[in-house]
């Protein structure tokens, strides 16, 4: 037994002496052909990155406050348009609407103060208060659909603006937050969660 150590340690020691056998020097040969091929090797980033455009969003804000609709044009979300339009455009609309009916109503109760006849019109059977209260409903109706409007303009501004700061931002699979049903058996009832993902 002693006898089969003494080879076994004999036959280690050298395998080892032979692991050192390397030369430090390569062969001329054989550096040519390693400075060849790292001369075909190109070295690049695999991630295309397009340089940061820090005056987009103030580019975008600036274009929707000259003409609604224009900074989603910019930032190439066409379909918000006409949502731009119509949230201008509807209270815009009651606006103009209420305003008519507010000086039709206005002028009838202004004629009949006035002593004018009003017999044959539309107004004939309505009383002084009634006349009254159409005018304040007409007037809050109308500066409602002023305010409306109004909204709907500066939300169009900060849309083009938030629009663009988004269009920044790299949105990939690696990093997500998805939700998910998961059946419990023991209780016999599904699990509502939320997944947030992150990879490196």
């Amino acid at each position: 037994m002693p006898n089969k150590s003494i080879y076994s340690f004999a036959l280690l020691c050298f395998w080892s002496l032979l692991s050192f056998s390397q030369e430090d020097k390569p062969p001329e040969d054989v550096s040519t052909k390693n400075e060849v091929q790292t001369n075909l090797i190109r070295i690049q980033d695999s991630v295309k990155t397009e340089p940061l455009n820090v005056l987009a969003p103030a580019k975008a804000a600036f274009y929707s406050a000259v003409l609604p609709g224009l900074g989603q044009a910019y930032n190439k979300k066409y379909w918000k348009i006409p949502l731009v339009y119509a949230a201008i455009g509807i209270p815009a609309y009651f606006y103009v609407s209420n305003d008519k009916e507010y000086k039709r109503v206005r002028d009838a109760y202004k004629d009949r103060l006035a002593g004018v006849d009003q017999s044959g019109t539309e107004f004939a059977n309505v009383s002084n208060d009634g006349l009254i209260r159409a005018q304040r409903g007409y007037r809050r109706n109308k500066e409602l659909a002023l305010l409306l409007s109004i909204v709907g303009y500066a939300l169009n501004i900060i849309d083009a603006n938030v629009d663009a700061h988004l269009m920044q931002f790299n949105v990939d699979e690696n990093l997500s937050l998805r939700p998910h049903i998961q059946y419990n058996q023991r209780e016999n009832a599904s699990d509502v969660g939320l997944t947030l993902n992150f990879k490196f």
